[in-house]
């Protein structure tokens, strides 16, 4: 199977301005500043969750631009902690563990050193 002009395309971009500008995204620099690695993971997500993609590349085009539309206003109206994209963002709340319950009592007769 040869490739799409599209697939070709996609080989070479890398950062995540360089995918909405493919696509014509309008978009906010600091937004993507800020959560460029965030923005192309849930892309990358979305495109793992669809439904398969449709054969006509114009179609194809289409379905990529709003879903990479999806992923950039995820983090327009959020942010990376509250999206939780990266597995160190899901992990549960911080434990407290007091320090008196890490230390050991010595018995009145145990050999003092």
């Amino acid at each position: 199977m040869s490739e799409t002009e599209l697939e070709l395309d996609l080989e070479e971009l890398s950062s995540a301005e360089e995918f909405l500008e493919y696509f014509k995204v309008s978009f906010d620099p600091s937004v993507v500043q800020v959560n460029r690695l965030h923005i192309l993971q849930r892309f990358h997500d979305y495109l793992a969750g669809s439904d398969g993609m449709p054969a006509d590349e114009v179609e194809m085009r289409q379905v990529y631009k709003a879903l990479l539309t999806q992923a950039y206003n995820d983090f327009v109206a959020s942010d990376a902690r509250t999206e939780k994209v990266f597995k160190v963002f899901r992990r549960n709340d911080p434990v407290m563990v007091p320090l008196s319950s890490l230390t050991t009592k010595v018995s009145a007769s145990a050999p003092k050193v």
